[in-house]
């Protein structure tokens, strides 16, 4: 049988890969600053003085430029410079030592003497130790010693410093405030993040124009030296080390030869990207080479193009691309050339060598499976194996490829290049932060779990506005097993309060869960008026309230806030939540005038000046954003176009939405809209019609619209024989159009199930309107209730969850288009055969009427990663036999297209229902990647009516 049934895992494992503590963690570890004084402490800053820094001339440049970005942060801080001395001789009472085990004489005798212990740190990977060392010389009382294992591990050590002092990495990049303080005391005992888990962390800043490139080259003259700088020092403030540096049109060794030399002596690990072999950029191809992109015709300028290129490395710290791709980002043939591309990573590697003259496998490097390129991978083709294989996802953040669980070991390993930003099919996204950080926590744990622990790299466009996510991605790097799902909401609570100096971290953190989850839905490039439902239920209203909720808790703080946090405040939360409103409603309003066009509401008009009014209101935030916040600072940065989309490329600049104008009618001016229906009863062709049911536990209501096309009002009666019937209105004028709502006196409505009717005379014409209600006695009823043709269930709000010794159902909070996303935890286990005890979750459920009923399963849409044929779970109805459903069996370029596009997977299965009644629905785990959202059952009887985000979820009686 295909399922293999496991062995159980010890539980210790378990408690490791849950992650079961949900302690709080400071973004950078546990707080060893305070402002208390304490004769334990170290001052580092007190009475208007701060501790001398000690630092050796002889430490790497690098340490030297950042110990120069330590002392301004202490100063932002306290208003005092610390004064920086080269002896120890200079010294007296307190000093701040910082220095490089064997490149600073002072960290090397302090270790002779033992007064540090090497062993924390030698042979160790970018790690650091700061600590409160007693007399370490004749005259000094104490010594604040940062000590590096190597380059990055002192300079982290000093930047995670800076962090604790209160100096955020988006001090520059989002104008983050620095908070006063005029005591700094250290804690004593030995403060230390460790080693990195994943060796390279880094970003990649791509599709930067119109962006990132106008502001760079306004603000620096290009992406020079000056721009780089800040670039590199907020990749090592956020313990970053990797950099693919922007490559649309650039050249990062040609345009300023500065930039390698500063990434050197930061100690950036360079690289380039996926389709930039031998750290040449694209466009020094385009400037600088001969002939056609194309080896088995070009072979030779391609090699000395490579060779140059190689030779312009040197001995700077770089992981070296290697294998080819189509000029401009495009597949290199029609099908897969396996041959050729294995001759050409065979010639690069020579090339490598000969000119390093090192030991192949000395010289990092790294093959990405981008793409087509997988398929050469898929097909059968090896690289040396001392490559780093860089794994990728699909663009749109799910993960295409992982090792198998019984890979052997590869000493180059794997990586993963993943993605925030993208240009391509189903469309581009660049211009606004749609990423949940549950689902890039969800996935990458994915990979980590599997053995991805060489490169993580993530796209991140313009850098601004993916600062959230970026920030999370490199943190996660860091440490992927201090992360679980029940502990990502103090991440948000954490970075929160670290940038707005804690004021309403709670109300702040909540927005920013909610705007990034509301954009995940759907990418705004995505946006039509046809993504949310107008007529069904209420679907596009509740989002714009949604969005709206926000507005108004964001401006509200924003007024609030401290005047020097307003600027960090409209970068990171206030912008993305007014233009990401205002977008969404710009649509609905568009849906409105077409719609409302449709059924003659003059109403209509109205949201065709409404459209305008939000057209507008776009440009004026943008214009806020490059004009006004931060004195100008960051103008075009917010310049990506984003509403006209009509394929997956950008239109040249923002296209307002066609409206519609209706003139009055007095021919055809009385007319009937209900909910769950377009078209408007026009009292000649339709005038029957059937509500929505209503039923005595949700106590819900239904409505009918009553319009006037016409100029001149005229007068409506609602006729009813039940009293027990109720309506916000009998009688009136309808000067344009006129909501009724109707409710139902439960005490007084027959029992069970009930079909009545009522009459609306709209002027002379006459409707009449058949209304289902459902009185139900819940003493015998178990579960979510049947009700309108569906059972909607968010997943995290099942009955029972039956976990086994290796695997339990794990939620994780706020994944996903509507609540939370439920998934098996750990994920490195093989696939599990259903049996009794079996891994399922149950929902209770009680439908109103037997026959065939369709349960579809809402999924976030993952990739089978495997070699296995998918992805598979079980599901079944009682005690019925399972159906395995394969996940990825219909998988195809247009199944991807709309799971990607939508933000979510849909699978249906049919089950027969004997008897109406309580029942249970069982959701059985096989692969433990899937990640279960919703569940909405269709009865027999039924019909869901089109929506974007499925029924909302039905009532559960408990």
């Amino acid at each position: 049988m295909y399922y293999i049934k496991f062995h159980l895992l010890p539980v210790i494992l378990m408690f490791f890969l849950f992650g079961i503590s949900t302690k709080s963690h400071a973004i950078n570890g546990e707080k060893y600053v305070v402002n208390k004084v304490s004769s334990e402490n170290f001052p580092l800053a007190s009475k208007g003085k701060t501790a001398s820094v000690l630092i050796s001339k002889n430490d790497f440049a690098g340490v030297l430029r950042v110990a120069g970005h330590l002392e301004n942060d202490l100063f932002k801080v306290t208003n005092v410079y610390p004064k920086q001395i080269n002896t120890i001789s200079e010294a007296n009472d307190y000093v701040f030592i910082i220095g490089t085990i064997g490149k600073s004489e002072i960290i090397d005798q302090l270790i002779r003497e033992e007064k540090i212990d090497v062993s924390e740190l030698k042979g160790k990977w970018e790690k650091f130790t700061t600590q409160i060392v007693v007399n370490p010389s004749k005259g000094i009382k104490k010594a604040l010693v940062i000590a590096g294992s190597d380059k990055r591990g002192t300079i982290y050590g000093m930047y995670d410093l800076s962090n604790q002092i209160g100096v955020s990495p988006w001090y520059f990049w989002a104008d983050v405030p620095v908070k006063k303080q005029s005591e700094l005391h250290i804690l004593p005992g030995i403060h230390t993040n460790g080693e990195p888990k994943v060796k390279y962390r880094g970003i990649f800043i791509n599709d930067e124009a119109p962006a990132l490139s106008g502001w760079a080259f306004d603000t620096y003259g290009g992406f020079n030296a000056k721009f780089y700088d800040k670039v590199f020092e907020l990749i090592l403030r956020m313990k970053g080390n990797y950099l693919w540096p922007s490559m649309w049109g650039r050249m990062f060794y040609v345009d300023d030869p500065q930039n390698a030399v500063l990434a050197d002596e930061y100690g950036i690990v360079m690289g380039t990207s996926h389709h930039e072999p031998l750290t040449r950029a694209h466009a020094e191809w385009a400037t600088l080479g001969k002939g056609k992109w194309d080896f088995s015709t070009n072979s030779e300028n391609l090699i000395s193009f490579w060779k140059e290129g190689m030779k312009r490395m040197g001995n700077t710290e770089t992981i070296v691309t290697v294998g080819m791709r189509g000029d401009g980002d495009e597949p290199m043939t029609e099908g897969t050339a396996v041959e050729l591309l294995e001759n050409i990573v065979k010639t690069q590697r020579e090339i490598i060598k000969e000119t390093t003259k090192k030991p192949i496998e000395e010289t990092p490097q790294m093959w990405a499976l981008y793409k087509e390129v997988q398929d050469y991978y898929d097909k059968g083709m090896r690289v040396p194996d001392d490559i780093t294989l860089l794994l990728c996802d699909d663009n749109w953040g799910n993960i295409r490829k992982l090792p198998e669980l019984n890979a052997k070991p590869r000493k180059g390993g794997y990586g993963i290049y993943y993605h925030f930003d993208y240009v391509g099919g189903p469309r581009n996204y660049k211009w606004i932060n749609t990423n949940q950080i549950e689902r890039t926590w969800e996935q990458m744990d994915l990979a980590y779990q599997y053995g991805v622990d060489k490169i993580w790299i993530v796209n991140v466009g313009d850098i601004k506005p993916m600062e959230f996510p970026t920030e999370f991605f490199l943190d996660m790097a860091w440490n992927p097993e201090k992360f679980n799902a029940g502990n990502l909401q103090e991440y948000y609570v954490n970075w929160t309060k670290e940038n707005f100096g804690n004021q309403f971290t709670a109300e702040v953190a909540e927005i920013l869960k909610l705007y990034t989850k509301y954009n995940s839905r759907r990418k705004p490039e995505l946006l039509d008026e046809k993504t949310y439902s107008i007529s069904n239920y209420e679907e596009a209203d509740r989002v714009v309230a949604d969005y709206q909720k926000l507005v108004e808790k964001a401006n509200a703080i924003n007024a609030k806030l401290q005047p020097e946090y307003k600027d960090a405040f409209y970068q990171l939360v206030l912008y993305p939540v007014l233009a990401s409103a205002n977008l969404n409603e710009l649509y609905v309003a568009t849906s409105k005038n077409y719609l409302y066009s449709e059924q003659w509401r003059l109403s209509a008009n109205d949201y065709g000046e409404k459209v305008k009014e939000l057209f507008e209101k776009d440009k004026q935030l943008t214009n806020y954003y490059h004009t006004q916040l931060a004195n100008g600072k960051w103008n075009h940065m917010m310049s990506q176009t984003h509403i006209g989309y009509t394929n997956w490329q950008q239109p040249d600049k923002n296209v307002i939405p066609v409206t519609r104008h209706l003139l009055y009618n007095s021919e055809i001016k009385e007319g009937i809209v209900i909910e769950g229906t377009k078209e408007a009863f026009d009292g000649v062709l339709r005038s029957k019609g059937v509500l929505m049911e209503i039923n005595s536990l949700e106590n819900n209501t239904a409505y009918v619209d009553i319009i006037n096309s016409a100029e001149k009002s005229y007068p409506f009666k609602i006729i009813c024989d039940k009293s027990w019937i109720l309506f916000s209105l009998t009688e009136g004028t309808v000067q344009s159009e006129q909501r009724v709502l109707i409710n139902i006196d439960w005490k007084k409505a027959p029992k069970g199930f009930a079909k009545n009717q009522f009459t609306v005379i709209a002027d002379h014409k006459k409707f009449t309107f058949q209304i289902k209600t459902n009185n139900i006695k819940s003493d015998k009823v178990r579960g979510f209730i049947d009700s309108n043709g569906y059972i909607s269930i968010e997943a995290q709000n099942y009955s029972k969850a039956i976990n086994s010794d290796a695997v339990k159902w794990t939620v994780i909070p706020n994944l996903g288009k509507t609540e939370s996303g439920v998934t098996l935890k750990p994920s490195n286990v093989p696939s599990i055969e259903i049996a009794e005890k079996s891994p399922r979750l149950e929902y209770d459920i009680h439908l109103f009427q037997k026959g065939i009923v369709k349960v579809h399963a809402y999924f976030s849409p993952t990739i089978n990663f495997s070699v296995h044929d998918g992805l598979k779970y079980g599901i079944a109805i009682d005690d019925e036999k399972p159906q395995i459903i394969n996940f990825n069996e219909n998988d195809s370029d247009k199944t991807w297209n709309k799971a990607v596009a939508d933000n979510i997977k849909i699978l249906t299965s049919s089950h027969s229902i004997e008897n109406a009644g309580n029942h249970t629905l069982k959701f059985y785990g096989i692969d433990p990647a899937l990640v279960l959202q919703k569940i909405v059952i269709e009865t027999a009887s039924g019909e869901i009516l089109k929506s974007y985000l499925g029924p909302p979820e039905s009532f559960k009686v408990k």
